[in-house]
């Protein structure tokens, strides 16, 4: 063979091998890339069709602690007690994944779960006590006395079941009652395959059902000087050291899960985001939760890690009397309010005539985000979201009451 034809040979050979690469180089990754023999193993062989119909998800996997423990896909896949198997191309795994399937190894967590508002209270806030059991009510009770054991939000009702299932249950279902007899979803807030600390310690996941004119707590947050920080210095911070090691050097700036479930400093770490909470800020007039002075014993040794006590206990002054002062002025709202109801100058369901609705934005909406303003450093909230609109409607309610007594009387 002369060294002509070995020569073209060679660049032929060599431009096909290039031709190949260049082509090769503009697949996806999730087409390219192999997944390990460790890791088709460690995801009991999962990943070699998952990288292919799911890349994310097997790439979230690898990102997790799970993974990195070695715990793999049918770990937590695999039917737990109560639930539904399906068949999965040979193997057997749950038809859905609920709490059942976290409590197999995180039972701690799962029972603080379980007293918090977060679970059946959520819930019952929309369907009462619709789909949970006698017993599941009972235990929600203990701890949340009438968070159970009231009916559907008439609301929600009104506004119709498309709504409800677009809206409303997005958030509540993280109280949502299982077919297995568990309560939640972890994901809610911990994300599929990642279930990630950081994630869950960031206030926009809080945000996803925390924000808005009715529990306003996320933009409270951004306005506040905790959030500002935030904005600024959030890549100084740890946002993925474990709950019962993080200290205020990981954390020298506090999120929502910092104060409310964190186990900063050596303190003790919950999954009840209301266990360090004194007041329902929500409820139309606020009262001392359960277990008021541990609550906030609780609270303020945290804050204490970040603050001087004089500082703490100044705000906390000035919070209470927010509360005090705010339920004076939904008092004086709501006597005039049952009142037209008392007397019959109105009747019939909830939501009837516009005072019904101007009543319930007063309380629902101003009420609860002067009191959430106070407590949460946003001074705009507690003003001009606040105690502002509060006044006015309670002028417009007075107004309104004594236009639909005139008519009532005309009628007679």
């Amino acid at each position: 063979m002369s060294f002509r034809s070995v020569f073209i040979a060679l660049v032929l050979g060599f431009g096909l091998v290039l031709a190949g690469f260049l082509i090769s180089r503009q697949r996806p990754a999730s087409d390219t890339s192999q997944s390990s023999a460790a890791m088709v193993l460690a995801t009991g062989k999962c990943a070699e069709c998952h990288t292919e119909q799911d890349y994310s998800i097997v790439h979230e996997y690898e990102l997790s602690v799970h993974a990195a423990k070695g715990i793999n896909c049918l770990d937590c896949h695999q039917p737990g007690q109560s639930q539904e198997p399906a068949d999965h191309h040979g193997f057997v795994i749950a038809k859905n994944l609920t709490a059942a399937n976290c409590r197999s190894c995180h039972e701690t967590e799962y029972q603080q779960f379980l007293r918090s508002r977060h679970a059946a209270p959520s819930w019952a806030a929309v369907y009462g006590e619709k789909g949970l059991t006698p017993e599941q009510v009972d235990f929600s009770e203990k701890f949340n006395p009438g968070a159970c054991k009231r009916p559907a939000n008439a609301l929600a009702t009104l506004e119709g079941p498309s709504a409800i299932a677009s809206g409303c249950a997005k958030c509540h279902a993280v109280g949502k009652p299982n077919a297995d007899g568990t309560i939640g979803a972890c994901t809610g807030c911990h994300t599929r395959h990642t279930s990630s600390v950081e994630i869950a310690r960031l206030p926009t996941t809080c945000g996803q059902c925390h924000m808005g004119p009715d529990h306003s707590q996320l933009e409270i947050y951004n306005e506040s000087k905790h959030g500002v920080m935030f904005a600024a210095q959030k890549g100084q911070l740890k946002l993925g050291v474990a709950p019962k090691k993080l200290t205020s050097r990981d954390m020298f700036i506090p999120t929502c899960a910092t104060c409310h479930m964190s186990g900063l400093n050596g303190q003790k770490v919950t999954h009840d985001p209301g266990e360090r909470l004194s007041y329902l800020l929500a409820a139309e007039i606020s009262t001392k939760r359960p277990g008021y002075a541990l609550a906030q014993a609780n609270m303020k040794e945290t804050c204490v890690q970040c603050h001087t006590r004089p500082i703490v206990e100044r705000i906390y002054d000035e919070a209470e009397k927010a509360v005090a002062n705010t339920n004076e002025k939904v008092k004086a709202a709501k006597e005039i309010y049952e009142s037209l109801r008392t007397e019959k100058v109105i009747s019939g369901p909830p939501f009837s005539y516009p005072v019904d609705f101007l009543y319930f934005d007063l309380w629902h909406y101003y009420g609860r985000t002067a009191k959430h303003g106070a407590f949460m450093g946003g001074q705009d909230f507690a003003q001009w979201h606040g105690n502002y609109p509060m006044l006015e409607h309670s002028v417009e309610l007075k107004a309104q009451a004594e236009e639909l007594r005139k008519n009532h009387a005309k009628s007679k």
